[in-house]
């Protein structure tokens, strides 16, 4: 299979000239401390409609002809890539019908159909949508878009190659979020026709990795399941033609826990003020587990910034556990008066804030006249959570659990 070729890529960052937007390089200090040199965030969550899914679909779907266009397109998405092709058609004047599951978060659900597209909801999961689709395109004559399985798909999203070639001459290793593989495809393409020597490397969430497998096995294979917190990388399988650019030009693949995510989601609020989706935040992931794998300067591309604001409030809390800011104790207290107030009073002493307390007296552990209290506690890290604990026994209190 022929790749795309840099010309492509330059066409195409021609053809997205004042449609998408060249998203900033931001620099990343503590990223930088932690990795022993410079690293820099490539902010596509910045992007129109929040992702890097636009260049795409907006290149695949100019080179539509006159009566293909006027037959209309057809997605299947669960978020980013059906506002991509909404966006992409409203500007071109194409219809644009997308399918997406059933239970898609109502943000992007309503973000889909802000761009005017014509929104179905089809299916449990992604595939169930995905065939749906494909079904619709064949009884319809509407041309069906591919959310990364095409040449001008791959062409157009490696314009983010480009930019970062632009941006920083210097690069030295770029790390990609990678679900079906066209952002990665597509950036090494750019990126190793002007400097094989840049390291580029895939990044996977581990229970959601069909990369691995399918450059062992020599093709594309197909994961039983994918089950993780990064929905926009969940692919359970590569297609033909980004399976080629990958297998050829990237250099390596990482696979990330769902605790890295939380905390690379996290880090990105508080210390780089950049909101950001699970999957978006993989490329930060992987530097936080796997720092040894990039040279300096590196930058890791935020593919994504669209989550739903209820699944950013668990995965806040998720990472704050993951980063050891919340203590759980289980104090056992004689059961008389003052004894939580003097329990409290300690807390307050060692700057641990209470989130939640419950009292238990039914418990064949206790004797007569005592009481387990159980108290969640915010704290500023591992090294508090032990200091606190510490502090605890000291004072004499009797710490029977903690988590």
């Amino acid at each position: 299979m022929r790749l795309v070729d840099l010309d492509r890529i330059r066409g195409a960052g021609e053809q997205l000239a004042g449609i998408a937007r060249c998203t900033p390089l931001e620099h990343s200090r503590v990223l930088g401390e932690h990795c022993g040199g410079e690293v820099f965030l490539k902010c596509e969550n910045l992007q129109r409609t929040g992702s890097f899914k636009l260049r795409g679909a907006y290149v695949r779907l100019l080179a539509l002809d006159e009566v293909r266009r006027a037959a209309g397109v057809v997605a299947a998405s669960a978020g980013n890539h059906a506002q991509g092709v909404a966006l992409a058609a409203s500007l071109l004047g194409i219809h644009a019908t997308v399918f997406m599951p059933v239970r898609v978060p109502l943000p992007k659900l309503a973000a889909t159909k802000s761009y005017g597209a014509d929104v179905r909801l089809h299916g449990a999961v992604l595939e169930e949508t995905l065939a749906a689709a494909q079904e619709h395109a064949r009884q319809t004559g509407a041309e069906f878009i591919h959310p990364y399985d095409h040449p001008d798909i791959v062409a157009g999203q490696g314009t983010v190659g480009l930019e970062i070639l632009a941006q920083l001459p210097e690069v030295r290793s770029i790390v990609v979020p990678t679900g079906g593989g066209g952002l990665v495809a597509g950036i090494a393409a750019a990126v190793k026709a002007e400097h094989p020597h840049v390291r580029v490397l895939a990044v996977q969430a581990e229970q959601a990795a069909a990369w691995p497998v399918s450059l062992a096995a020599g093709k594309p294979v197909r994961l039983a399941e994918t089950q993780t917190m990064a929905d926009g990388i969940a692919v359970g399988e590569p297609g033909p033609v980004t399976f080629a650019h990958v297998a050829e030009l990237v250099d390596g693949v990482l696979t990330v826990s769902e605790e890295a995510l939380s905390r690379a989601l996290l880090l990105c609020l508080e210390r780089a003020k950049l909101v950001a989706e699970p999957a978006g935040v993989a490329s930060v992931a992987a530097l936080l587990e796997h720092p040894e794998q990039v040279r300096s300067p590196t930058v890791a591309v935020l593919s994504g910034g669209n989550i739903d604001p209820l699944l950013l409030l668990q995965l806040i809390q998720h990472g704050m556990g993951s980063a050891g800011r919340y203590l759980s104790l289980r104090v056992r207290l004689p059961d008389r008066p003052g004894s939580l107030a003097g329990l409290l009073a300690k807390l307050g002493e060692l700057s641990a804030n209470v989130l939640d307390i419950e009292h238990s007296r039914i418990s064949g552990a206790l004797a007569l006249g005592e009481v387990d209290v159980e108290i969640s506690l915010e704290t500023r890290g591992p090294e508090h959570c032990h200091y606190v604990v510490e502090e605890l026994g000291a004072a004499g209190f009797t710490v029977v659990a903690e988590g």
